[in-house]
């Protein structure tokens, strides 16, 4: 199996409890289907998303380098622009952005020319780090608290889906998307794969790990940002939360810890499945210990994509035909049929008529969805088929199998013999092939219903 091949077979995982996650989340908590709801989520998912793609970085370039000092160091930056804030010295959002990255990318190199001149392990570092960061927010913040500017507080409403932290996680995706297209990144993934092997091809691994910390300074500034927008104050107690939440994300989407292998796709998917998994816990109201359940699925989430980690080449093998792209415009279509029912369901408003008569409901909704045809009384209903909706389904069922057949094609045309699957969709060509000669050849049947004369 090809490389790219086994890079997209990790991403079926995520795309798959993706879908059954943003069914639950409709099902459970229907309000998150609106622009309000929408919004909200983009500004609680941006930091997560954000220190995922930090993580990913840092994993990338191998060792092992999981970095946990992650949340500490988001929470780090949040306090000091806090503080810096209350006293007058960082309000713009010039200098926001340049004191958060700057921490960022300081703190990252730093713990680069660690492992590179002293030569310690990552893992320790990074643990050193964690613990020093952690007691450093207490000493700055000892408790929530402090005011973020005016500013950032306005970014963090979430009443619409389009605002500034929307802008962030578009140019961010957009900007690792481009840099994976660059020579950098593919001397960042060799040294991942064999550290010695890109040595001896005449990488520069010294100059290409201390890159790949500064992307993840800038990564981690931009999700302490968001944060500060989040929750419009300093809070230093969230450090060890966010740590174990990205690396789960970073498990999830397929990023192998042990470096070479990531995605930013992958990657983003985690850190969505992350959100809904506490979006869905959420609606179920454990009460008092509603955090630690949470935590209790995020670990045990963990452990089982480490597992699912070891079981993708095997599984790999036996289901490399299917597409990640295709699996998920299948689901996605399935998910979207979901989310239309749920918003569409309570729809039918009450309407008291002018006479006092009993209420009927009103199907404007509907009509808009094309689920209704529209009538010309507003209190009428019916179960109907919109003129548009029969084309509409007809059209997405053909654009799949087209990319069934397509794909089939595809696998058959490069395989050494004809498969499983290709015997099937051969047989049921065959079973549609009698069918259509037993219906052309048995009576037709009139308009009436009965045999024609």
């Amino acid at each position: 199996m090809s490389e790219s091949r086994a890079q997209n077979t990790y991403l079926l995982i995520p795309i798959v409890l993706l879908s059954i996650l943003a069914g639950t989340a409709a099902i459970r908590g229907p309000s998150i289907l609106s622009l309000s709801g929408f919004g909200s989520a983009i500004i609680v998912a941006a930091p997560l998303i954000l220190a995922t793609y930090a993580l990913m970085s840092i994993a990338i370039a191998g060792r092992g380098t999981v970095d946990l000092a992650i949340g500490p160091l988001l929470a780090f930056i949040n306090v000091s622009l806090v503080t810096l804030n209350g006293l007058n010295l960082v309000t713009s959002p010039i200098a926001v952005f340049i004191v958060a990255l700057g921490i960022g990318i300081i703190y990252q190199v730093l713990f680069a020319l660690v492992i590179i001149v002293v030569r310690v392990q990552p893992i320790i570092v990074a643990l050193s780090g964690f613990l020093a960061l952690s007691g450093i927010n207490r000493i700055i913040l000892p408790r929530p608290g402090g005011v973020a500017p005016e500013w950032m507080s306005a970014w963090g409403l979430g009443n619409t889906i389009f605002s500034p932290i929307l802008l962030i996680l578009i140019l961010a995706t957009a900007g690792w998307l481009l840099f994976t297209l660059s020579p950098f990144y593919k001397h960042l993934r060799a040294m991942g794969y064999d550290e010695r092997a890109a040595f001896t091809s005449g990488v520069r691994i010294n100059l290409v790990r201390v890159g790949a910390h500064i992307i993840a300074g800038i990564f981690v500034g931009l999700g302490a940002i968001c944060y500060t927008a989040l929750i419009a104050s300093g809070d230093p107690t969230q450090g060890t939360t966010m740590s174990l939440t990205a690396v789960t994300a970073v498990v999830l989407g397929g990023v192998s810890l042990s470096g070479g292998r990531g995605s930013v796709i992958g990657a983003l998917l985690g850190a969505i499945n992350l959100f809904l998994i506490g979006y869905v816990l959420a609606t179920f109201n454990f009460g008092a210990v509603q955090a630690f359940v949470t935590q209790l699925f995020y670990g045990l989430i963990l452990i089982l994509s480490l597992l699912l980690t070891l079981l993708v080449p095997i599984i790999g093998r036996y289901i490399y035909f299917i597409s990640p792209f295709a699996a998920f415009l299948v689901l996605g279509v399935i998910v979207a049929s979901i989310m239309l029912q749920v918003s569409t369901a309570g729809s039918l408003a009450v309407a008291v008529p002018l006479g006092g008569s009993s209420p009927g409901p009103t199907n404007d909704l509907l009509t808009r969805f094309l689920i209704l045809p529209p009538t010309s009384d507003p209190h009428s209903w019916s179960l109907a088929v919109s003129p548009w909706l029969a084309p509409l389904i007809l059209a997405c069922a053909a654009m799949l199998l087209a990319t069934f057949v397509l794909r089939m094609m595809v696998v058959e045309a490069t395989a050494m013999r004809f498969g499983v699957f290709g015997h099937a969709f051969a047989g049921g060509l065959i079973l549609l092939l009698l069918l259509a000669v037993y219906i052309l050849s048995g009576p037709v049947m009139s308009a009436a219903g009965g045999p024609a004369p």
